[in-house]
């Protein structure tokens, strides 16, 4: 991919709307009609009016009377009910346009209050209010989040109340507004007909003791109650509310991580520039941009701006639009290709004569316009954001290399790597240098230095032999060795069209390859082999097996192997979508799908074992980095561990063992711990690795990665590497291979300051080669290391790579 592609790449669409906190007129086909004529692609609506909020708060007083004036107990009052709704008590309708509207449940009502009446009448405005919006055909539904200030008591009893709304309005999704931190919260009761106001005092004293000291987290905590008594509900997300100044980087990381659908930006987190203008600190643009790079971006609401601009004057009413854009509209649109998304709905709405309507030049939208000016300097997509796309978070099956003959699209999605093919040629260039500057002897007799590439696929890496020979001036006489007879045909093409018939294609499995065929009938040897089995971890695509298996051709003394090492590499991340999807599946599909390590391309995560960067995002913004040079990836250098490691060429006393253990010779053993004659055990691992945990979170699984070393030698190391800590400075942009991801059945909660233990074994019974993995939490307290939680021993041996 050139420059040239990168220029046509579509940029991400600003979808924006207009959140009037306290609504001043009835939601109308023209008051929508004119949010969009104002440049905006949605606005908000109460569900429910201050008429029905009046009928409550009377009968919340009559009942309050009622026990004052009984001789009963409370508890002999029968808990009062609210009428069904009333005309009055809404402007929504079942119209048209009710799909253009973000609805807002009654922010009045308190689901998390200690006092059960306040509580009762706050579950039945929710749910009167969800039946109605359901039947009107909303699909967009935000509900206030939990009173913080009631505990963890409050806090769940709010999650179940959402669970039972989700089954009352099957269609719905539904977004509860969370602050970004505890600093401003839904706590801040500033209507004075809130609910919680009414709360009795004999109920509050018990949960404000409850409530604790306010921390960072304690709003992304209380969210990930609710959604895990959800149950993970595909139909429940975020609305998340960012403050004047932003929190920590690990806590904008954790929401990056999480399902935020609604994005409210209020007006207080804009500040006033030189010129006077409305704008946003180069924190808040970096964590827009890097929000607007998920796969499905929030929506964006800007929020306290009081009612849209121009509602009263005749002469900022526009007429019925025509589906043209106006010039101001196009060009605050991205480029688009023919295969670029359609226009936003306000972009429809634009007319042509819309500047003709105002008055007067001054702006009526400046937030609006100043977010339009965003959209339009976005940061450049890197490479493997434009490779990419679409890929991202998308699960995948690992490859099964030797027991299925691969697509060519497969093979062709490995070709475009940039970066991957370009090392390999300078391995082997690095390889001849050496063969020649040390005057080591070549296995063809003529002086040519002997390459096989096994497993070829459609020729890549024969081509970058061909290159690097000719690059060094080294004369190599090369084999290519493919088991897939489909690829087999397109490689003697290639030896004809494009190599000019100086390569010799081998159709077999490399593992039964004898070596070159001699004048004489016996079989030579290989001075550089030369392999691209790596998978996403390493050796789960059963390089080590097959490199082993070939190995009887390689130069006994002085043969290369390329890659000559490679190790696997993991860290416990937080990833709910990727989770929430494999959960999917394992209710729905594939009971088994939490014991297969999947390959993804992971986008949504949070790294749960971090350590500082010497000059992180945050230090570049304050600065003054301009956001379009930002590195848009986690801002915290995650703390990624190894757990093995394989080299090549084994030492031949290993492989000796191997073979006499191979077919069950008393001499070779007793079998396999596992099964089979454990001919393989030498390609058995184990590891046991501790991650410290700085801030609270929860483990969904491992995130695994691998690095390696293709050659080593006078001149230097070729590595590529996939880990997020060594990538950048050893193969940057390099797309060939995603990260793998070994899932845990349950969610593991983990407190801040508390370790997490991760056992791991590769495992093989001579037939197969499989993972198990176990995580452990512990905590260390009074000097003590308390288990805290432990996972299920989870087993891919079901599906294990055949071998």
């Amino acid at each position: 991919m050139d420059a040239s592609d990168s220029m046509d790449e579509p940029m991400p669409i600003f979808y924006i709307g207009h959140h009037e906190t306290s609504p001043s007129m009835a939601v109308s086909e023209e008051l929508i009609q004119h949010g969009q004529d104002l440049g905006y692609d949605m606005i908000t609506a109460p569900i429910t009016n201050s008429h029905f909020h009046g009928r409550v708060l009377e009968l919340l007083g009559s009942y309050n009377q009622a026990l004052a004036d009984s001789s009963l107990p409370s508890d002999a009052q029968p808990l009062p009910l609210i009428p069904a709704l009333e005309p009055s008590d809404t402007n929504l309708g079942p119209t048209d346009s009710i799909s253009q509207l973000v609805v807002f449940a009654s922010s009045w009502i308190d689901l998390s209050s200690p006092d059960p009446v306040i509580a009762y009448l706050s579950r039945q405005v929710l749910n009167l209010e969800i039946a109605y919006a359901a039947f009107c055909g909303v699909v967009t539904l935000v509900i206030p989040g939990p009173r913080l200030s009631h505990g963890s008591n409050g806090v769940a009893q709010y999650a179940r109340a959402i669970k039972e709304a989700l089954s009352s309005g099957g269609y719905l999704q539904v977004h509860i507004l969370m602050p970004m931190d505890s600093c401003r919260s839904a706590d801040s009761q500033e209507d004075v007909g809130d609910l919680a106001r009414f709360a009795r005092p004999e109920y509050l004293s018990g949960s404000s003791a409850q409530a604790g000291r306010p921390g960072p987290f304690r709003s992304w905590d209380a969210w990930n109650t609710v959604r895990s008594v959800c149950k993970y509900n595909n139909r429940l997300s975020i609305a998340l509310e960012t403050p004047r100044r932003l929190p920590c980087l690990a806590l904008q990381t954790r929401w990056y991580s999480e399902p935020v659908r609604l994005l409210l930006i209020p007006s207080s987190s804009f500040l006033t520039n030189a010129r006077g203008s409305s704008v946003l600190s180069k924190a808040h643009q970096h964590f827009i941009f890097r929000m607007m790079r998920l796969q499905r971006p929030p929506w964006l609401l800007l929020s306290g701006l009081g009612p849209l601009p121009g509602v009263d004057d005749p002469n900022m009413i526009m007429t019925y639009p025509d589906g043209h854009l106006s010039p101001r509209t196009a060009a605050d649109a991205s480029p688009r290709s023919s295969m670029s998304p359609s226009p936003t709905p306000a972009e429809a709405a634009q007319m042509p004569k819309t500047s003709k309507k105002k008055t007067n030049n001054a702006d009526p939208t400046p937030h609006l316009s100043y977010l339009r000016y965003l959209q339009r300097n976005q940061p450049p997509k890197t490479m493997i954001e434009r490779f990419g796309g679409g890929f991202q978070d998308y699960l995948q099956s690992p490859l099964q290399p030797l027991s299925d003959n691969l697509e060519s699209i497969t093979y062709e999605v490995f070709e475009k790597d940039p970066i991957k093919y370009a090392w390999y040629e300078n391995a082997i260039a690095q390889g001849l240098y050496d063969w020649k500057a040390q005057q080591k002897t070549t296995s063809s007799g003529d002086g040519s230095v002997v390459v096989a590439v096994v497993g070829s696929g459609r020729g890549p890496l024969v081509t970058r032999a061909l290159n690097a020979s000719k690059s060094t001036g080294i004369p190599v006489r090369v084999y290519a060795i493919e088991k897939n007879p489909n690829a087999y045909v397109l490689l003697q093409r290639h030896n004809v069209e494009d190599w000019t018939r100086q390569v010799t294609v081998v159709k077999t499995d490399m593992r039964a390859w004898k070596g070159p065929s001699l004048a004489d009938g016996t079989f030579g040897k290989v001075d550089i082999l030369v392999s691209e089995l790596l998978g996403s971890f390493a050796d789960n695509e059963l390089s080590p097996e097959c490199l082993d298996g070939v190995q009887h051709v390689l130069n006994p003394q002085d043969g290369i192997s390329i890659p000559a090492s490679y190790t696997a590499h993991f860290t416990p991340i937080a990833t709910p979508r990727v989770w929430s999807d494999i959960f999917s599946r394992s209710v729905t599909a594939d009971p088994t799908a939490f014991d297969i390590p999947w390959v993804v391309m992971l986008q949504q995560l949070d790294y749960l074992s971090t350590e500082p960067q010497t000059e992180s995002s945050q230090s570049q913004l304050l600065n003054g980095a301009k956001p379009n040079q930002l590195n848009l990836e986690a801002p915290l250098t995650p703390v990624v561990q190894t757990a093995w490691k394989f080299s090549h060429p084994l030492h031949p006393s290993i492989l000796a063992q191997s073979s006499l253990r191979r077919g069950g010779s008393a001499i070779g053993g007793g079998g396999g711990f596992t099964g089979g004659d454990g001919a393989n055990e030498h390609n058995t691992r184990d590891c046991c690795l501790t991650f410290p945990i700085q801030e609270q979170g929860v483990c969904h699984g491992l995130g695994g990665y691998f690095e390696t070393v293709l050659y080593s030698g006078t001149q230097g190391s070729v590595e590529l590497s996939t880990n997020p800590v060594t990538m950048e400075q050893k193969s940057k942009d390099m797309i060939s291979w995603f990260p793998i991801f070994f899932p845990l059945k349950t969610p593991m909660h983990l407190p801040a300051k508390s370790e997490v233990q991760v056992s791991m074994w590769r495992q093989t019974d001579d037939r197969k080669v499989w993972y198990e993995w176990l995580v452990e939490s512990f905590m260390t307290v009074d000097g003590r290391r308390i288990r805290l939680s432990t996972s299920d021993l989870h087993s891919s041996k079901a599906s294990g790579c055949l071998m």
